[in-house]
Parts: structure tokens; sequence; C-alpha cells
């Protein structure tokens, strides 16, 4: 019976489209099945707000999310390097051309690799870079259920090429790639791709935009005086946070430089900062020391504040002086050099910092402000950090 309200099942089910790849009815049959029996609902409000195509199979239920930009956040997290994509890309070309539940060794799969991979150096499998490339790769594609391993371990291949591993193709192999609008070789580069999707949007293409910022995004920034599409949202606010909020855990906050999302309860699917890794303790830290002293770091009208590497790395000395004896033995005994790297790549994939390409000064971003934390005095009165 297809459900006419869209109550609490249809928020779940919108939320666990947004973050997941896909949805398989054999993994997965209660969801979906409650995604099914709000099929059109969800359909006629994805389509109206976002634009997104929600595709309906016998096995598998996918929302296909196009951002309006292209992040580096957005990637495989477990692939390191561009060799991971591209055998990944030949990998998947390689499963298209086997038929459901057809078996073949890991072995066949390396030789068609060597044959279609598209770098100028050859692959070379006694190379160990090259070999764990693969198996982050294969690892991805059984996390995706596009390979199903019969007998054997990919993990052994890392330390031995001649280790062997018997797999089969999935009824998911062909539905991983979307479709597009036009042949892929029409396309020259990643902007082209993204571009032509709005082809199609013409009519309503600025809502649309709007509502994938703020749906895929941690945050959206004000560009400029003159930026539409946050013009958008501070003209619409009052009708998109009626929106959002009636049908998302979501609420909608607008500051003067930017709008983003937030989650007032914490849910098991989402992604959300801060989290339970221990950086984000120093990432809280460093926030709440910037804020407190920003006579020393002042805010353009942008909301943006520009440090150098040395000054970010004296506040994080500062911080660690402060906040020190409470961080994780990691923070807590590890070099300030170190520390310094791995908040800033925290801070870049939450779009709370950006690195200027010319004189590679950070620019610390308003979202960083929104977020801070601190000990309580009595925990600092006991550490001896007050007088």
């Amino acid at each position: 019976m297809e459900a006419t309200i869209f109550d609490e099942k249809a928020e779940t089910a919108l939320r666990m489209l947004l973050e997941k790849f896909w949805v398989l009815r054999s993994q997965e049959p209660q969801l979906y099945q409650m995604i099914r029996e709000r099929e059109k609902m969800l359909k006629r409000y994805i389509d109206d707000k976002y634009g997104f195509d929600l595709i309906v199979h016998q096995h598998f239920i996918k929302l296909e999310k196009i951002p309006v930009e292209a992040k580096s956040w957005m990637g495989i997290q477990e692939f390191q390097e561009p060799r991971d994509y591209a055998m990944f890309c030949s990998a998947l070309a390689f499963t298209e051309n086997r038929s459901v539940d057809e078996q073949f060794l890991l072995s066949d799969i390396c030789e068609d690799l060597k044959d279609m991979h598209p770098g100028d150096f050859p692959l070379d499998w006694t190379n160990y870079n090259h070999r764990r490339s693969l198996v982050r790769v294969i690892k991805q594609l059984e996390k995706l259920s596009i390979l199903a391993p019969v007998e054997g371990e990919i993990e052994h291949f890392a330390m031995n090429e001649e280790q062997e591993v018997l797999y089969e193709t999935t009824v998911y192999a062909r539905y991983f790639m979307r479709s597009y609008p036009k042949d892929l070789f029409e396309y020259n580069t990643v902007s082209d791709i993204l571009a032509g999707e709005w082809e199609r949007h013409e009519e309503d293409a600025r809502r649309k935009r709007v509502y994938r910022k703020l749906i895929l995004n941690p945050v959206v920034y004000r560009e400029g005086e003159d930026d539409p599409d946050f013009a958008y949202i501070r003209n619409y606010r009052n009708r998109l946070r009626d929106d959002l909020e009636g049908h998302t855990i979501f609420r909608l906050e607008i500051f003067k430089n930017a709008a983003m999302l937030v989650a007032d309860e914490k849910k098991q699917e989402l992604t959300m900062f801060p989290d339970q890794k221990a950086v984000m303790d120093v990432a809280l830290h460093i926030s709440n020391y910037v804020r407190t002293h920003l006579e020393n770091y002042p805010p353009d009208e942008s909301g943006n504040i520009r440090l150098t590497r040395v000054t970010l790395e004296q506040i994080i000395s500062e911080v660690h002086t402060l906040y020190g004896k409470g961080w994780s033995k990691q923070y807590r005994e590890g070099s300030i050099v170190s520390t310094t790297n791995e908040i800033v790549d925290l801070l870049k994939d939450w779009e709370m910092l950006e690195e200027e390409t010319i004189t590679n000064a950070y620019v610390v971003k308003p979202l960083f402000g929104r977020v801070l934390g601190h000990y309580p005095k009595e925990f600092m009165d006991e550490e001896g950090q007050y007088e």
C-alpha cells in the first residue's frame, strides 16, 4: 500500500538514501520495503527540490546524488592516490563484461587490469605499492557488493603476488555507473559533466542548486556580494527552513557569510562534526582559542581568518600548553608539526579551512567558528592550568 503522508518513516527513508550509495534488497529488506512503500512520495519530493533521480530496481534502490561542485572529501576515503581510481574504473569495466554469478580468479582481473590501465607507467604486480592499490580497489568492490569473494582473502595478495582468490560478479555490477545525458567521450572535464546536469533543470535550477548545496555540503558560504545562491537562501529562508525541517532531522542555520544544516540528535548513519575521534578535542580547543583571541586574528568582511603555517603551529603549541594534558596520548606526546598536519587535513575535509595556492597561507573559514570546546574549570584547576 502506497503511503501518502511524509511521516517519520519517509524522513528516515530519505536520510538513508542520502547517506548510502544504494540500498540492496538482499541485505536490507526492511529498509528496501520502507522506501518502496513511499516511493511515489519520495520521488515527487526529491525531484521537485533536488532534481535527483531515484532509481527503484527489483534488487536495489539508488538515489543518484550529483553535487553542484565536486569536492575532495566526496572521493572514496579508502583510496590514497590517483592510481587507485584508475584501477577501480578498469575493474568496473572488467566486472561489467562478466555474467551475473560468473566466477573468476584474482589473476584474471590482474591480467585484464594490466591491459586496460591508462597510466603512463604499466602496472607491475611485483611492486608492493601496486598490489596495495589493488587490495584497496578489491575491498571497495566487495564493500559495494559488486564482487563477492568465494574462496581466499585479498589481504594475502599484498604480501604475495602469486596469491589467488576466487570471486564472482553480482547482479549489481552493471548498475554502479550512472547514465549520462550524452556519451562520456563528449565530455572533456569534470566541470563539463556537472554542467551537463543542469541542461534538464533550466526552469528551477536555482532552487535545486541551493537544496543540493545545503544537503550535501557541510556548509554553504557566501561567495561575494552578488552570490545568487546565497541570496536565494537569505530571501527564502523561512520557506527553506519550514521545508527542510519538515522533511529531515536537520535545522537550518543562516549567518552573514554561511548557511548550514545542523542535526540536534546523533544518528549512527550520519557523519557528524565533532565525532568521537581524539583529534576532534584538539580541533575544538583550537577554535575556542582563536575565538578568544580574535584581536590577534581579525576576520575579514567574509569572516575568513588568514594564518601562516608558522602562526598556526604557534596557536597549536599554545593550545597544547593549555589543554594538552587532557588529550589522548597521540596528541599529548606527539609533535606540533604532525598535529598541525592532521588538523589541516581534518578542517579541509569539513570545509573549515582552505590553503591558498600562491601564498600557501591557510584561510580559516567561518564554519570553524561555529564549534568550540573547552574543559570544565574544575578539570583545569585539578591540572594546575589556572591560577
